[in-house]
């Protein structure tokens, strides 16, 4: 431990002492300054006049002195914390006083030079310092007997909670504080009144109306989406893992489908096929005499939309669960005369319920914040997400009243959270063991195995004709006028002149640009996620539902706000990363970080502890049992991050839409600008080519991950097919 402090110590001093403490004009770091004499460090500049930078290195100084001199361990860890939250404590202040106001706030102490408007933002000796001083602490936090004195593991709480305070918290509170504002002020009594407005949770539908409140609109539209996906995702897991189908390949190609789709494909899929004038309306019109309505507009139509874009969410969810319940517990019952729907109904049902409440939950959420397919299909059927992004980009902005209905949705994702944590309980799910089990999962009885067929297979095939559809449209002139064939929309994104070997069509610069980011925003997120998700079901710290809930806070956020209010957050000091990709890759990790722990907790729940008891009875610390033996368990739910942070990092919209730069350009903005330009087909077209590449390196993410192997019979069949 001790030398352990000491290299993080080493760390905060060199990059106090070598690298830029502000933010520089190229970013977080810029040689320059070293053959410009610039006294960029924290240590030049706190001896040129900037002494409010002097407390960080001192504490790590103090700090270093402490390990030296005090040979009692738990005093010096005691004394070692103090002083490195000291220290944090010290970089927090200077940061958020003296980078945006710099002296000005002693200007009546000061003059001169010293009385400036502000300072640049942190930059690379900033954070080292500060992540220096962060492992100190909570290392030294462990030593004073906290956490059961496991370093890694309080380590890990103090890294995730201070980076979902800084990603999350941080810019979320910059649009809430709107929703008191009042005439350049700010004021509760004016906020209620308008919080409780019959706008928000009107219940004029059920008297008559056209619609509720958006609050109601939303709520109910939410809950219809979470339980159709959640029924449609437990249908397709159950096919996959309960039956001998035998086109599964296939079938799971087309469970995943919609996830990769860019944003508003789907909807206008539905339009031209759906729509008053749509191929399917027209055909059926033709065909039985009946009137072309525009039923597709309006409630319906966003419900159908939802269900196609988020089924492929529950499934992810699902499918590691399904595959997690002991076959031991089924045969257990069939021995004693249950048959096969009982034993799935008392049984196996039960022991998926941690699965079924987070796909539930995450199917609730992100109906309520998707804005993407009630734009395109709404008509008339207000929700929160529309509203809001009204509210911020419309032609009279509101931001109170879009942080005011920020507040609303999070109340229901509250009330959601709630309500999952209720009906779980504290039951225990655990049917993965230490011990080995040969048996195989129950079949499904004939009744619900039709079941899951007549729900599952129909989507899947109408999911077939909405993708051959946007493959077609990508291929004529223009879908629903011209069905001529061309390759012009291929040719103008994609092309390449072979005899200079350039890539001139106008898609390559985002196309490369967003495969770099989503490259390294999904392994980052897949890390997080499941990292948070160990926490909150191995480990016991205080408030630990407060953290959970956290968490979900950027999900439940539609990406409008997350994107203005990182736009107000780090477009000035003392995090300045707008223009740059560092923060199109934490919006996309804190964003996406919330399936990664559902889809963990949902795995882990599975696990029991006595794995993780027998690992560190053997020997192994935490760090070493979550590596060697937690880690290979979790391979549906690994799949399920990497696959879900990968495609949403390429599909979103809402939020990087106010993040993108010229030169970080992302594909979704790129497609909204060519839909905005009346050029579908080159909008179509991309879609097309981004659907490829994501199928492929949703493929590519199932070889490197594997298939996990719980039972005997897996580990023959495995062996076999190398022999």
């Amino acid at each position: 431990m001790k030398k352990t402090v000491l290299i993080w110590l080493a760390l905060g001093l060199a990059g106090f002492a070598l690298l830029p403490w502000h933010m520089t004009d190229d970013g977080l770091f810029d040689p320059s300054w070293l053959t410009d004499g610039a006294p960029a460090t924290g240590l030049f500049s706190a001896l040129a006049g900037q002494w409010w930078l002097a407390p960080a290195g001192l504490a790590l100084l103090g700090a270093a002195v402490l390990q030296i001199a005090i040979e009692n361990p738990v005093k010096r860890a005691r004394q070692t914390l103090v002083t490195a939250v000291a220290g944090l404590t010290c970089i927090a202040v200077q940061g958020l006083i003296f980078v945006r106001a710099g002296p000005r706030v002693f200007e009546g102490l000061f003059t001169g030079e010293m009385v400036m408007a502000g300072q640049p933002g942190m930059g690379a000796g900033a954070g080292l310092c500060a992540l220096a001083l962060l492992f100190v602490a909570t290392i030294s936090l462990s030593q004073s007997g906290k956490g059961q004195g496991d370093a890694f593991v309080v380590c890990t709480i103090g890294l995730i909670v201070a980076l979902v305070a800084i990603f999350v918290f941080f810019p979320v509170i910059h649009i809430l504080v709107r929703a008191f504002e009042v005439d350049g002020g700010y004021s509760l009594t004016e906020f209620f009144p308008r919080f409780f407005s019959s706008d928000i949770w009107g219940l004029g539908c059920l008297v008559g109306e056209r619609s509720c409140g958006v609050g109601i609109n939303s709520l109910i539209l939410a809950i219809m989406t979470g339980a159709g996906t959640t029924l449609l995702g437990l249908s397709f897991a159950l096919i996959l893992t309960r039956t001998a189908f035998r086109a599964k390949k296939l079938l799971r190609v087309l469970t995943v489908l919609p996830i990769i789709t860019p944003p508003f494909v789907i909807g206008l899929a539905l339009i031209l096929l759906f729509g008053r004038t749509g191929t399917i309306t027209e055909y059926f019109a033709d065909l039985l005499g009946w009137e072309a309505t525009r039923w597709l507009y309006g409630f319906w139509g966003i419900y159908f939309a939802q269900l196609l874009s988020f089924t492929p969410i529950a499934f992810l969810v699902l499918i590691g669960v399904v595959q997690g319940v002991s076959p031991s517990m089924e045969e257990a019952s069939q021995t004693l005369d249950a048959d096969r729907w009982q034993t799935f109904r008392f049984v196996s049902l039960p022991l998926m319920r941690p699965g079924l409440a987070n796909a539930f939950l995450l199917g609730f959420i992100e109906s309520l914040a998707d804005f993407g397919n009630p734009l395109v299909l709404g008509s008339g059927y207000n929700v929160l997400s529309t509203d809001i992004y009204f509210a911020i980009v419309g032609a009279v902005a509101d931001p109170a009243k879009a942080a005011i209905l920020a507040i609303a949705l999070l109340t229901l994702t509250l009330s959601a959270f709630l309500a999952q944590r209720m009906w779980l309980g504290k039951k225990s799910y655990a049917t993965i063991t230490g011990k080995a089990d040969s048996g195989q999962n129950a079949s499904l009885n004939p009744v619900l195995k039709w079941v899951c067929y007549g729900t599952a297979l129909p989507w899947a095939a109408f999911t077939l004709i909405v993708y051959s559809m946007i493959v077609f449209g990508s291929f004529v002139k223009l879908w629903g006028i011209n069905h001529s064939f061309t390759l012009d929309h291929y040719i103008r994104a994609f092309g390449i002149n072979f005899t200079t070997g350039r890539f001139t069509g106008v898609a390559w610069d985002s196309y490369f640009t967003t495969l770099t980011i989503s490259s390294v925003a999904a392994p980052l997120t897949a890390l997080v996620g499941l990292t948070t998700a160990y926490l909150l079901v191995r480990q016991k710290f205080w408030g630990k539902d407060a953290f959970e809930f956290s968490t979900m806070l950027s999900f439940a956020i539609p990406g409008t706000v997350i994107g203005v209010s990182y736009i107000m957050a780090f477009n000035f000091p003392p995090i300045e990363l707008t223009g740059t990709s560092i923060i199109l890759i934490i919006v996309f990790v804190f964003r996406n970080m919330p399936v990664g722990v559902r889809g963990g907790i949902a795995a882990m729940s599975q696990l029991d502890k006595s794995l993780d008891e027998a690992s560190i009875t053997l020997g192994a610390n935490s760090f070493t049992t979550v590596r060697r033996v937690i880690l290979p368990l979790m391979g549906p739910a690994v799949l399920a991050a990497l696959t879900y942070s990968f495609v949403r990092a390429i599909t979103s919209v809402s939020a990087v839409i106010f993040l993108v730069s010229a030169k970080h350009n992302m594909a979704t903005s790129f497609i909204v600008g060519r839909v905005e330009n009346g050029e579908f087909g080159l909008a179509i077209a991309y879609s097309a080519v981004l659907i490829i590449t994501m199928l492929a390196a949703i493929l590519l993410l199932q070889l490197l991950v594997g298939v996990r192997r719980l039972r005997r019979s897996d580990r023959v069949q495995h062996v076999a097919k190398a022999a």
